[in-house]
Formats: structure tokens, sequence, C-alpha cells
């Protein structure tokens, strides 16, 4: 069943399925960068009002089941969370593999969310079982 969110002058439901990853595909998601970026990307969503419903976070790429009111555009939303979480990862963390704003590549893929909403959910969460086993790291 759906849940629908409401804003004076309107109801909606709008979920997408987002994958980010790091410039050159290369993979930096691991250690002390691994276990913050969570945290880090569902605290930024927070402050846009933006729901993380799913997330995981591999080596080399980030998946994420995101409801964004429609007041946003995805491309702000996406934009916002790279270019913060960057920011974020190179002053938190201090990481030499984190160049400033250089961290995310320039694009990313996103899909809706309709029906297939648990079917995405699971899709997310198994992740580290389709790639590899290096146990998981689900957002907290």
């Amino acid at each position: 069943m759906h849940e629908w969110q409401s804003q004076s002058h309107v109801r909606w439901d709008c979920k997408y399925h987002v994958v980010i990853v790091p410039k050159y595909r290369k993979k930096l998601l691991f250690g002390k960068l691994r276990n913050q970026a969570g945290p880090i990307l569902k605290e930024l969503c927070r402050q846009k009002g933006v729901e993380v419903v799913e997330g995981h976070v591999m080596p080399d790429h980030v998946h994420m089941c995101l409801w964004i009111a429609p007041k946003y555009s995805v491309a702000f939303v996406i934009g916002f969370l790279k270019g913060k979480s960057a920011v974020r990862f190179h002053r938190q963390l201090g990481d030499k593999r984190v160049q400033g704003l250089h961290f995310w590549s320039t694009g990313y893929c996103v899909s809706t969310v309709g029906l297939d909403e648990q079917r995405i959910r699971e899709y997310i969460r198994e992740q580290e079982k389709l790639e590899t086993d290096q146990g998981t790291l689900d957002f907290e």
C-alpha cells in the first residue's frame, strides 16, 4: 500500500532509485569513508526534506531509494548530495582519497519507483550478495 505525503496543494508519492559513483568508478568507498558515507548522505537528505527509504554503500558506488517531494527536481537533490558530501568527506575525514569537489563522477543513474517498490528495495539490500561477499553496510 502506498503512503501518500501532503503539502498545501499536492498529495504525492515520488520515489526514485538513484545510483552514484566515484570518479572513474574507483573503489574508494571502504574503511572509514564507507562507514561515514551512509550517515553523511542521510543527514544531507534530511536537510532537504528527502527521505532515504533504502540505501547501500558499495566500494565503487552507492544505491539509494529516495522519497523526494515534487518541489525539488531529482537533478537538484542529486547535485546537492554529491557536492555537499564530497566537501564533508574531505573536511570531516581528512581522507587523501577525497580531493574536495572531485570525488563523484559527473553523472548519475535514476529511475522512478512505482508499484515495484518492494522489489527495488530488495535489490538495493541484496547488492552485496550480487557482487561480492564482503558483508553488508546499510545506511543506519
